[in-house]
């Protein structure tokens, strides 16, 4: 398999579009024809906002943050300033905006200076100047600033706790927007009265900008009473001083401010995409939604109830077919195994469907990493579905170790970082 993961927007290695190529070929094309769809170059033509009096200032947090920087200076064609915060390891060259990398998903010092500094060109910007916010997943924790009062320690010990509960994107994003100085829109209305025009490569059910990264560039109300209900919906531990300085606090308006926002990537693009990949191949697809959340474990035995229907039966659709879907699932840590949430979801899927032939897949997170791992997901074809040994998957599956199963088997995807990120992706191949 191979993937362009350097920010140079690369083609993909051509595969024949040939039903009967392996099922592993069929899955790395769907795959890679995702991915293509999501990379940020050539998405800012026809969207860039006239050129300002003043200065252009580019500003940003995420996994493809730094590719979509790259990628903003190519179309824009002229100076510009600013500075992005990416994960380690996701950086890019950029000829005038600066790249810092730090930690995620829970942040660290280098995210909280980095955040200092986008912050303070936000407040340095004026009526003759153009804000440019380039947004992806992984910026709500890169873009790190804790409300007045509160600590790093204090926030990463809540992000930990909130990361091992199962809570959904949605959730604690919500709770984050609560303590954070720059998110939920608070970095656009530091900049005012400068123009903002932001950028969002999506990475969230049903793609609400305000969701994405917590929408550090989208005014919006936000409630913290919300917040401090789901923190203890999920009995996650906070300090008294932090609750009193959430409600000292209060949450955020909505204010009327120059915004554009663009939507250049999204899941639903990329499941499209490898939808029309797979008819290439001669299969017909099922997008079966984009913002699919829940237990991993729970999602992939539902869908193998789908795939074991869609093979004895043809229902939903007659075979060959393809199931393709996309979202955020969680995962509920039990055990002190290794594994993300694609691989879990996989290996709970292969599980239920018992040796049933004719049936392939694969799960991978479109920014190249499944969790903490370094893989970006995994996947079975039908011989390993016939020789698996069932005890060894509920084994694995019961201590949250997917990963180290996969790895036993050889079926890991590995890419390194995407520089992008819609999102997972899942895709079951039935014959």
């Amino acid at each position: 398999m191979s993937y362009s993961s350097a920010g140079t927007g690369d083609p993909f290695v051509s595969l024949s579009s040939d039903r009967h190529a392996s099922s592993k070929a069929i899955l790395d094309a769907l795959f890679e024809a995702a991915l293509n769809a999501s990379f940020p170059e050539g998405k800012f033509e026809g969207r860039l906002p006239p050129k300002p009096a003043g200065r252009t200032i580019v500003l940003g947090a995420g996994k493809a943050a730094a590719r979509m920087a790259a990628a903003f200076e190519e179309a824009w064609g002229e100076p510009c300033e600013g500075l992005i915060v990416t994960r380690y390891g996701h950086a890019a060259s950029t000829r005038w905006v600066r790249v810092v990398e730090a930690a995620h998903p829970v942040p660290d010092e280098a995210g909280l200076n980095a955040t200092t500094q986008i912050l303070d060109y936000a407040k340095s910007a004026g009526a003759d100047d153009l804000v440019i916010v380039l947004i992806s997943g992984g910026a709500s924790s890169l873009l790190t600033l804790p409300i007045d009062g509160m600590t790093l320690a204090e926030k990463q010990d809540i992000n930990r706790q909130l990361l091992r509960s199962g809570a959904p994107i949605g959730d604690m994003n919500c709770v984050r927007k609560a303590l954070s100085a720059v998110k939920g829109g608070k970095l656009a209305l530091a900049a005012a009265p400068a123009r903002v025009v932001t950028y969002v490569i999506s990475d969230v059910p049903g793609d609400d900008p305000s969701v994405v990264g917590s929408g550090p560039s989208i005014v919006e109300p936000n409630s913290v009473d919300e917040a401090l209900a789901i923190l203890d919906r999920f009995d996650i531990e906070v300090p008294a001083t932090v609750r009193g300085l959430m409600q000292k606090g209060g949450g955020t308006t909505a204010a009327a401010i120059d915004n554009e926002v663009h939507l250049i990537a999204s899941p639903r693009a990329a499941l499209a995409a490898a939808a029309a990949k797979a008819r290439d191949f001669g299969f017909t697809p099922m997008i079966l939604g984009d913002a699919i959340e829940g237990e991993a474990r729970e999602v992939g035995a539902a869908m193998a109830g789908i795939a074991l229907s869609a093979r004895r039966y043809g229902d939903p659709l007659p075979t060959p077919c393809v199931l393709l879907s996309g979202g955020e699932t969680t995962v509920t840590v039990r055990g002190e195994g290794r594994g993300g949430r694609n691989a879990e979801f996989l290996l709970s899927l292969a599980l239920h469907l018992r040796g049933e032939p004719g049936i392939a897949a694969i799960a991978c997170d479109t920014d190249g990493i499944d969790g903490s791992e370094d893989n970006a997901g995994a996947w079975f074809d039908e011989s390993m579905l016939l020789n698996a040994d069932r005890a060894s998957q509920h084994d694995a599956l019961h201590r949250n170790d997917a990963y180290s199963y996969f790895s036993a088997t050889g079926n890991l995807v590995v890419t390194g970082p995407t520089l992008t990120n819609v999102n997972d992706f899942r895709a079951i191949l039935i014959r």
